[in-house]
């Protein structure tokens, strides 16, 4: 059974290049990925010959452009890339989607050619893993105006002083988009981007965060302690980095929600498969109008997700590097997100009920994708931040 006919034909409604893709991924990360996923959820492992493995397949660097060892692709491929990631070990596709966009395809759009040449290769080569380093312990919903890390100038280095929280690929990262304030008086218009190689001296993983859901994908509290960093390593001017977070936030919302419409796909999966195989009162509950219910309520809510999901992809395709942050865009990927986490949650809590005592045992695999819903109603801005977006979009 290919990808198309196990997920009801759910890549119908692409292209034919998109399609393949799809599918593609799909093979690769049933072969590739799912394999690791129990062990990655058991015991927080990560693989450490992963991304280089992702890079010998042509999965880093999707967005990237191929004087660099990209593919030159656009946001629609790499977020039909997470979506497949995210149906067989979805751990895996949020640190990939993080090295990808949060990491990856910011620094390209916000560097100038000098850098590119400096960093990307390393990324899409698998030589680096990244890692996004904005949230800190107070500050996360206001992020950028509660910031206290601080980069004070130093001749030809910043000197970077503060501690992130909650940073996915924090203990593996071997370099960090770092932001800091370099005008704290001017709060969130006084922040800078810095590209921060972990081994930089002042650099250290003040611990390893152990998480509910999501477990593989390794969440990290970061301290910078007098930590130098080479100004020729800040993307754009000195407090240009509010354009560079905001344009950033709108890509990374778009990028995640494909990874809760992945989990749900395969949480669909094997409810069915359970229905058609657990026997009750002498036949399958497959059988019971009820059961059957909470299986069409998880179709409907999957077939709408996909499909604004698709729909935002494809209206991110069209911002230039370095753009966003502001109107339709603005709102279409907090809305697309916000109703992407909303759902997973509803298809999940079907899911598990159809499975019954199986679903609530630590080691089934629709327990895993059960504890996964949550972190998506609070990461990339809460589902409350995500409705003052849309609303304030809506009435500007």
């Amino acid at each position: 059974m290919d990808a198309k006919e196990s997920n009801g034909g759910w890549s119908t409604a692409l292209g034919p290049t998109h399609r393949e893709m799809l599918d593609q991924a799909d093979r690769f990360a049933r072969s590739e990925l799912a394999p690791l996923a129990r062990r990655m959820d058991d015991e927080e492992w990560w693989p450490d010959t992963a991304f280089r493995g992702l890079a010998a397949h042509g999965y880093l660097g999707l967005t990237a452009a191929e004087a660099y060892g990209g593919a030159g692709l656009d946001i629609f491929a790499a977020g039909l890339v997470a979506q497949a990631f995210a149906r067989w070990n979805h751990a895996f596709a949020l640190s990939w989607v993080v090295h990808e966009n949060l990491c990856l395809n910011n620094i390209e759009a916000n560097a100038d050619d000098e850098q590119r040449a400096r960093f990307i290769p390393k990324l899409t080569s698998g030589e680096w893993i990244g890692a996004l380093g904005l949230t800190e312990p107070g500050a996360g919903s206001d992020a950028l105006g509660s910031m206290r890390t601080t980069a004070v100038r130093d001749g030809d280095d910043y000197i970077l002083n503060g501690t992130k929280l909650y940073i996915t690929n924090g203990p593996v990262a071997d370099v960090v988009l770092v932001y800091a304030k370099t005008d704290p008086a001017a709060r969130q218009r006084g922040i800078s981007a810095f590209v921060v190689p972990t081994n930089s001296p002042g650099f250290k993983v003040a611990q390893k965060l152990v998480k509910m859901g999501y477990r593989g994908s390794q969440t990290a509290e970061l301290v910078l302690e007098d930590c130098r960093v080479p100004a020729a390593n800040r993307l754009r001017g000195e407090n240009d980095g509010i354009a560079v977070v905001m344009s950033g936030l709108d890509l990374e919302r778009a990028m995640i929600a494909p990874i809760c419409l992945g989990i749900c796909e395969r949480a669909l999966e094997l409810t069915i498969e359970h229905a058609k195989t657990r026997q009750q009162f002498g036949k399958p509950i497959a059988e019971f109008q009820l059961v059957q219910a909470h299986i069409a309520d998880m179709y409907v809510a999957i077939e709408t997700m996909r499909g604004f999901t698709w729909q935002v992809l494809a209206e991110c395709t069209k911002i230039a590097g370095g753009e966003g942050g502001r109107g339709r865009i603005h709102a279409l990927t907090a809305a697309s997100v916000h109703y992407a986490a909303e759902t997973a949650n509803r298809v999940l809590d079907h899911a598990v009920q159809v499975h019954g005592g199986a679903g609530y045992i630590w080691e089934s695999e629709i327990n895993r994708l059960f504890r996964s819903t949550k972190l998506m109603e609070i990461g990339a801005g809460t589902t409350e931040v995500r409705k003052l977006i849309i609303a304030g979009e809506l009435l500007r």
